[in-house]
């Protein structure tokens, strides 16, 4: 795997995998910055400044940047997350100069204009307006409240209609200074890179970046609790979760080998057992999200008024089951998803850049694929058992429904089904 790394003199990593055979490559920068890196007073400002990236810049008109990438054929995009922010386009392998370039640009030069802010703003009202309608969606945003209640890694990274329409200008550089600084941006590309004029270019682009000084966000404490919204829907839309397992310890790929096991699909337990034998709902799965040092495990479904009383017991059943049963087979097929997964990620410039950059953003440094397989090769069903047993002995689960919730068991009686 070519993969090389360079690290400036201004803390930024630069991260290439060359794949020379394609005509195409993928480049962007990710953030250590997400919505868990916002005060109190920020709430969703990381989401409105990644909107207001591309709207121009001391060198360039929104209409500019927009048609010097299509003028090539490129495409541009960018995504907001808990714990980290990316910018990334995709073009031509010659064009990837003009797309550091662009990159370069909107992340140190952007204007923030005072019409395209409000535009950008109405916009998201929008968005927040569209995800409240989407109690699929919603309900996520309850479960991380009830999980990190009075927290920025509970808050929704949208923010609220009042705290989007209250930024200015001045607060948008205020936090793009405090957060976007050399030491906390990886700047990763793959495809038909060369990785020394990548470097060059960033060096000379972001000469006058800021090396560090970024806060770290506050360490996350798990609470749990219930967090329900009662709605005239035809379904409820129910999660039931515990804290989860960091990126960096022992029981990451456990737990992920045990999502999987528990809801990842057709074949897994709960599908076969709510869905496939009683017929209790349409869809349910099991997911488990890592952070820098927490996570949450959880188990998500939805079904009409009249079966909510069976689903969550026999949802819970499952949870429970999972600390004496777990076949081989079962660790044998996740680990071969979990494989899948990773081999066709590589087969992408988008995906493998992605990918690149959030390593080293976790891990410090491109981890080899052998290096992966070879660690969720050793977790055996003992390991996942045993991790099991560790996620469902929390003394609190985090509880989020939306809809008919009524018909939901109460909290009492779910944590106490819980923990037999």
């Amino acid at each position: 795997m070519s993969v090389r790394s360079t690290t400036l003199d201004n803390g930024m990593t630069v991260l290439t995998h060359a794949m020379e055979h394609l005509e195409s490559a993928s480049l962007g920068i990710w953030v250590k910055a997400g919505s868990r890196s916002e005060r109190e007073s920020e709430h969703g400002i990381s989401h409105l400044l990644e909107h207001m990236a591309f709207k121009g810049t001391e060198n360039r008109s929104a209409q500019q940047i927009a048609e010097e990438v299509e003028n090539v054929g490129g495409e541009m995009n960018a995504a907001t997350g808990v714990e980290n922010t990316g910018y990334f386009v995709r073009v031509l392998k010659q064009d990837v100069p003009l797309a550091a370039d662009i990159l370069a640009d909107i992340l140190q030069y952007s204007r923030f204009e005072t019409n395209e802010l409000q535009r950008e703003q109405n916009v998201i009202v929008q968005e927040i307006g569209a995800s409240h309608d989407s109690p699929d969606h919603y309900v996520y945003d309850l479960f991380q409240g009830a999980a990190f209640p009075e927290q920025a890694i509970g808050r929704n990274i949208l923010g609220t209609v009042e705290s989007v329409r209250g930024f200015s200008a001045d607060d948008l550089r205020a936090y793009m200074a405090r957060n976007y600084v050399g030491d906390r941006m990886v700047l990763a590309a793959a495809g038909n890179v060369d990785h020394d004029q990548l470097v060059d270019i960033a060096t000379s682009k972001f000469a006058s970046l800021k090396a560090d000084g970024a806060p770290e966000p506050a360490a996350a404490k798990y609470v749990g609790g219930d967090n329900r919204l009662q709605r005239d829907h035809e379904q409820a839309h129910v999660i039931v979760g515990l804290e989860g397992r960091p990126y960096n310890s022992d029981g990451f790929y456990a737990s992920q080998i045990l999502s999987l096991i528990l809801g990842g699909g057709m074949s897994s337990r709960l599908f076969q057992e709510i869905r496939e034998k009683r017929g209790l709902c349409y869809s349910v799965y099991a997911f488990h999200w890592a952070f820098a040092d927490s996570g949450i495990f959880g188990v998500a479904a939805a079904s009409g008024e009249d079966d909510l009383g069976t689903l969550v017991p026999v949802m819970i059943d499952e949870l429970r089951r999972a600390t004496r049963d777990i076949t081989e087979e079962e660790v044998a097929r996740a680990r071969n998803r979990i494989r899948a997964g990773l081999l066709m990620t590589l087969e992408s410039p988008s995906g493998r850049a992605g990918q690149l950059a959030r390593q080293q953003i976790l891990w410090g440094r491109a981890i080899p694929l052998e290096e992966t397989v070879e660690r969720i090769n050793r977790i055996d069903p003992d390991r996942v058992r045993e991790v099991a047993g560790q996620l469902f002995a929390v003394a609190k689960p985090a509880i989020a429904g939306i809809g008919p919730v009524k018909a939901i068991p109460d909290y009492a009686a779910i944590a106490a089904h819980l923990h037999g």
